[in-house]
């Protein structure tokens, strides 16, 4: 049987659906070994870390590009560089208020 237009169109998403779960199921597993607890741990992480940045981004006060979230076993770490001490509290103050977060350590420096 010759392989027609309409399964080449249908296998390649195919391909990509498949390599994409298998990315996140692999992927996980290499992250547990930083401290995690479990895969569930590291997924629980990186929603709280993409929670966190994309309400930065719906905040007009925090500049998202020039602050980094980094999250572990619920504790965030926000380090970059603020334009002032308003911002650089207002970040914290966002990522306090994501479910899930435990604690906060703000290293975010004020630019001069």
């Amino acid at each position: 049987m010759r392989p027609t237009a309409l399964s080449h169109a249908v296998s390649r998403p195919l391909i990509a659906a498949v390599m994409a779960v298998s990315a996140l199921v692999v992927l996980p597993g290499c992250a547990v070994s930083r401290g995690q607890s479990s895969v569930g741990q590291y997924v629980d992480d990186a929603t709280i870390s993409t929670q966190i940045k994309s309400r930065f981004v719906a905040d007009k006060k925090v500049d998202a590009v020039a602050i980094k979230v980094e999250t572990l076993n619920g504790e965030v770490m926000l380090t970059g560089f603020a334009k002032n001490g308003e911002e650089r509290l207002e970040a914290e103050r966002i990522a306090r208020g994501v479910n899930g977060v435990k604690t906060v350590r703000n290293d975010i420096v004020v630019r001069s």
